[in-house]
């Protein structure tokens, strides 16, 4: 990463604006707090208003800043995409993208697919943010979100990756010592573990489709924001689940997990990229789209074939 001093206004903000700290912010550039401190101080001064308000481990914008960094963010893309098209050799694609993930998907699949979209486009600079949560991408620098599900904000462009759901299961063992759950309402007799992977209620699980959805409201003795936690005890005994498919599907074929109330339909909890709405796209973004979605077919796909 470059000296700070050397970073643009824009750059710097936008990266300040997607930190959670200032400490955040310099560990990522490998400088001093204090360099990013008098930094952003001198910005202020210039743009003479409060940008963000801050101590060593929390940073919120204020509304100036907010509107400041969304503008950044534009006209980095704007900046990005005329140099794209100055480039002398158009069959390579040139850049910066920000991806962001949730944690499970993000390990398994996304990183992997970003591995291998990098190795073919080696003038594009690509980085993967990880988190237990969806971003809100406007003014953070993130250019694509990957995530479960809609997005929440209508200024955002949405493009199905893969189709998805998401299944009630537990391990063999759990329900020979337990019984079968036959209606979600047998829930509320059974241990349910929760993941705390975004800003929904956690413990309230929804069947059915359209009109026709109900809710139970479920409890357990076990909770946590990582996917891979939650799987884990459930693959040794401790409860059930309401897990993506594209995640369980391995195990529900090894029979390690076994699906249950697979006659109350799911909501569809498609994977999705959430991007800028502009009406230009650069063309590394609608290039990283295209190569997620067909990577994600085929490897999921390809974990499905065992089990169909």
């Amino acid at each position: 990463m470059p000296e700070v001093s050397a970073i643009d206004d824009l750059e710097f903000f936008v990266t300040i604006a997607r930190s959670p700290s200032l400490t955040a912010a310099a560990h990522e550039w490998g400088v001093s707090l204090s360099a990013v401190s008098k930094r952003l101080t001198r910005l202020e001064a210039r743009l003479g208003t409060q940008l963000a308000q801050r101590s060593t481990r929390r940073l919120s914008l204020t509304e100036a800043g907010g509107r400041y960094a969304e503008g950044a963010t534009k006209l980095m893309e704007q900046r990005a995409d005329l140099e794209d098209s100055m480039s002398t050799d158009h069959s390579e694609i040139h850049g910066r993208i920000v991806v962001h993930s949730t944690m499970g998907l993000g390990r398994a699949h996304i990183a992997p697919l970003l591995g291998e979209f990098a190795r073919r486009n080696p003038g594009v600079q690509t980085e993967l943010t990880i988190s237990d949560r969806p971003f809100n991408i406007i003014g953070t620098g993130i250019d694509v979100a990957v995530r479960v599900g809609q997005s929440p904000d209508s200024r955002l462009k949405m493009r199905r990756l893969y189709t998805n759901t998401r299944i009630v299961c537990a391990s063999p063992g759990y329900l020979a010592r337990h019984g079968v759950p036959q209606t979600p309402e047998d829930l509320a007799q059974h241990n349910c573990l929760i993941l705390k992977e975004n800003d929904n209620d956690y413990a309230l699980w929804r069947f059915g489709l359209g009109d026709d959805q109900r809710t139970v409201r479920v409890t357990g003795s076990l909770g946590s924001n990582d996917g891979d936690v939650v799987v884990n005890w459930c693959r040794t005994g401790h409860g059930l689940i309401l897990r993506s498919s594209w995640h369980v599907t391995p195990m529900l074929a090894s029979g390690e997990l076994v699906q249950v109330l697979a006659d109350f339909p799911r909501p569809p909890a498609d994977i999705h990229a959430v991007y800028s709405a502009a009406a230009h796209q650069p063309q590394r973004i609608e290039l990283l789209l295209e190569d997620l979605r067909t990577g994600l077919t085929e490897r999921l796909d390809a974990a499905n074939v065992d089990k169909t």
